[in-house]
Formats: C-alpha cells, structure tokens, sequence
C-alpha cells in the first residue's frame, strides 16, 4: 500500500522530477538516472492485456502513437463515469487523428469480463481501434497503474471497493509519461488537451 500512496503523493503535490530537452516542449515526468553521463528516464514497460474486442493490446498497439490512459471499473460508483465523460471529450476531439489513441484499464479484474468492458463500451458508443478498455492479470494490470503513477490498490472502505486515481496521463510515442491532469476538472483537462497538441506539434517538427 505503501508505494500507492507514494505515487499519489507524487501526482497530489507535483513533485515530479522533470525534464525538457528544449524550452517550450513538454518535460519528461517521473525520475530520471544518469548513466554515462546521459539521462535516462522512466519508460513504460511491455505489457499484454485483452481489450473489449477481445483483442491483444501491447505496446506496439500503440507504435508511432501518442496514448491517454486512465484506470477505472464499470461498476464504480464515484469518480469514474467523471472521468469517463473528460475521456470522451478527449475521445471526440481526437477521434479522426490516427497519431493519438486512448488505454483504460480496469482494476476489478474479477467481475470487469471482457463481455462486461464491451457493453460499458457500447454504452460510452466508442470505437475499439481508437480507445481500448483492458482487463488482464491483476497483478500487471496493478503494476501498470504504478507506472503510469496512478493509484489502484482494492480497498474494501472505499465505495465499490476500489481506491483508485481520477489522473489522466499522457505517454508519448517513447514510452515517455508527458503530462497528467486531475479527469475531474475540465479545465485542467482543456489544459492536457493543449499538452497533447503541444506534443502532436513537437513529433511533427521531429519528423
């Protein structure tokens, strides 16, 4: 529990250790070591989850791309559809831009099946190739929010029995976590829309 509360504390006071290899660019979030005298940051690591079209999501689902991600569960009672009604604002400014996708990734991994993650799509009418809702081992699927620095940790006080973060998260096409945003507040989430242009630009000058 120890190490969710650490990452919270990190997302709640922005102590995030951050860099920018060029002013006006996004900074690189998470902690970064030195090794031979060059920076090396925090990357996403491999992953392999199933989405609601029963397909493999891994990392190279995401090749190229610029990615959202959020944890949630279907049956949350609080926070969720919230955070759900800022992705799908996210979701329909985006929706026709191939460079960018969308990664929820459910906490309950008992009762969120992959039929269940497929009719709460339907009901968010989303498309599977643009934004994905996974299921898969509970434990990776933990670790992972721990790498985006996401709280998700099963809580049996907490309503619907899950304490989990309302944080959006941006990851470059590197692997790079680039911005973050409470879901809760849309002007926060119209600021992370403006990171996410930001980044688009950054990519295509690079390019």
């Amino acid at each position: 529990m120890l190490k969710y509360f650490f990452f919270y504390s990190l997302l709640t006071v922005g102590l995030f250790s951050s860099c920018s290899s060029q002013e006006g660019k996004l900074p690189v979030l998470g902690n970064k070591d030195i090794i031979d005298g060059k920076p090396v940051y925090h990357h996403i690591s491999d992953f392999e989850f199933i989405d609601q079209d029963s397909t493999m999501i891994t990392n190279q689902t995401f090749k190229d791309k610029i990615y959202v991600v959020d944890v949630f569960f279907t049956s949350c009672p609080t926070i969720c559809p919230k955070v759900k009604k800022q992705m799908l604002r996210i979701y329909d400014k985006y929706q026709n831009d191939d460079r960018v996708s969308l990664l929820s990734h459910s906490i309950d991994t008992r009762r969120d099946s992959v039929p269940r993650l497929k009719d709460y799509a339907n009901k968010l009418e989303i498309d599977a190739e643009k934004w994905h809702l996974v299921t898969g081992d509970k434990e990776k699927i933990y670790d992972m929010a721990d790498e985006y620095f996401l709280v998700a940790l099963e809580d049996p006080s907490a309503e619907g029995g899950y304490d989990h973060s309302g944080t959006i998260i941006l990851v470059d096409q590197n692997r790079l976590v680039r911005a973050h945003a409470n879901g809760l507040i849309p002007e926060e989430v119209d600021r992370f829309m403006n990171d996410m242009d930001q980044l688009l630009l950054d990519n295509s000058v690079e390019d």
